[in-house]
């Protein structure tokens, strides 16, 4: 059994709500532990799905006056979902950001890979998030560090386990949805059409 769109399409939206980010982390031990409050997690974390970060790069000095800004370029991350950390007293963006990869309908273990590496390039200049209007009051400056976390389907391809567990990059192996849920999804896109 391959893996359909309809499969993504419902972790996607799984992982967009808090309580599925919440979820997610679950499986991931580390990752649950830098919430920073576990008595109140959905409240310690953002999720930003195909999330879009406004990177600054310093104008060439050709070009800049003094106390002329940075340029800032917006661009969506090849990654699926964004978690950012977020002190639930105090309403501020902290730490580190977990960047989630979700194994798509016939991707190669070296697209997914790539997907990864073109965030790190990204991410290795200084941004910011574009966040939700709910949290668009808060700083999103940038994360300290940012931790990948890989989701693939039980019937994703056996040599892209073995390509992640081989690059030493975290991932988890989600169980199919239902079959019901399944012909649910792929009703209401075929109506959508």
């Amino acid at each position: 059994m391959s893996i359909k769109p309809s499969h993504y399409e419902q972790l996607l939206c799984e992982y967009s709500d808090r309580l599925g980010a919440i979820s997610l982390l679950k499986q991931h031990r580390s990752y649950l532990e830098m919430l920073p409050s576990l008595r109140r997690p959905e409240e310690s974390l953002i999720t930003l799905p195909l999330p879009v970060v406004k990177v600054r790069q310093p104008q060439p000095l050709s070009e800049s006056r003094l106390g002329s800004p940075n340029i800032q370029e917006a661009i969506q991350l090849p990654c699926d979902l964004a978690i950012i950390m977020c002190d639930p007293e105090w309403k501020i963006k902290l730490g580190s950001d977990i960047i989630v990869f979700i194994h798509r309908p016939h991707e190669y273990f070296s697209h997914l890979l790539g997907r990864w590496r073109q965030t790190q390039i990204h991410l290795d200049k200084d941004y910011e998030w574009l966040m939700p209007m709910k949290e668009a009051h808060m700083l999103s400056e940038g994360g300290e560090k940012v931790y990948p976390f890989f989701v693939i389907f039980e019937h994703s391809l056996e040599r892209i386990k073995k390509g992640l567990k081989g690059a030493c990059l975290p991932y988890i192996v989600q169980q199919s949805i239902p079959e019901e849920s399944e012909n649910i999804l792929e009703s209401i896109s075929e109506s959508q059409l």
